[in-house]
């Protein structure tokens, strides 16, 4: 007797575009995502444009130039926080145990989710850029540094949309997970974004300066404002990048397989 053989599933990279275009689909549908993203990041950009601005000293810089890398990056890392609460939702809807039921690679569920808020994180990040130069940011090093910078602030949102997912995933509560979010907000504010971390306190000013959004701050800071050559800078940021990518989906990826 022939024996017939189930037609194999897709590949990885085919079921993760088919779980991001979900995902995609989701935020057409629900704007108030990418809306109140976007709010967040103009809403901080002019705040500390207009009303701090003047009475932070940041050492001789015009602090405008000084403080858009530092909230673009932090942009990218807030953008991300969202995909902690679709994970977080998906799971308690019983949605990722019908995917897992396909015949796809798993790591393509999360994959895809992790894509889709890529694409988020970047379009947030496009807008925010082009807020920065109307509001007066000037690149002092060229256009060529300034896209890697952009690159460099994509790949650090990327890097925490890993840690937000895996956190989704270990709550696996929407409301625990929007919570677990603002975690984030310790790194963003203990930090060079706003201020240099030469003004805080010596106690402080040892984490401030050697945590992953300092450094990933001082690598886009350095292209768009000093000359080269950054690669200690650029090296750093990699570093610290590839070390969350690898911790967070690894623990996604191991707590997937456990829900």
């Amino acid at each position: 007797m022939a024996v017939t053989q189930a037609p194999a599933g897709p590949g990885l990279a085919t079921a993760s575009w088919v779980v991001a275009q979900r995902g995609l689909r989701r935020t057409l549908r629900t704007p108030q995502i990418i809306v109140m993203g976007l709010v967040q990041s103009v809403a901080f950009l002019l705040i500390f444009r207009y009303v701090f601005g003047g009475a932070i000293d940041t050492r001789g810089a015009g602090y405008v130039d000084y403080m858009i890398p530092g909230l673009l990056t932090v942009s990218g890392l807030f953008a991300g926080m969202s995909a902690a609460v679709a994970v977080a939702d998906d799971a308690a809807s019983g949605y990722l145990d019908r995917l897992r039921s396909l015949p796809m690679p798993r790591t393509a569920v999360i994959a895809g989710q992790v894509l889709a808020d890529t694409v988020r994180l970047t379009l947030i990040l496009a807008v925010s850029a082009a807020l920065a130069f109307a509001v007066g940011f000037r690149v002092h090093e060229g256009w060529a540094a300034a896209l890697a910078a952009f690159g460099l602030c994509v790949l650090f949102g990327f890097a925490f949309v890993w840690t937000f997912v895996a956190l989704g995933l270990l709550t696996a509560n929407p409301q625990a997970a929007q919570g677990a979010g603002f975690l984030a907000l310790p790194l963003s504010f203990v930090s060079s974004a706003y201020v240099p971390v030469e003004t805080m306190p010596g106690w402080l000013r040892g984490f401030a300066e050697n945590q992953p959004v300092t450094v990933m701050m001082d690598a886009v800071r350095a292209l768009t404002q000093d000359p080269g050559p950054h690669t200690g800078e650029i090296t750093r940021a990699l570093a610290w990048t590839a070390g969350i990518i690898i911790v967070s989906a690894a623990v996604a990826v191991a707590r997937f397989r456990r829900i």
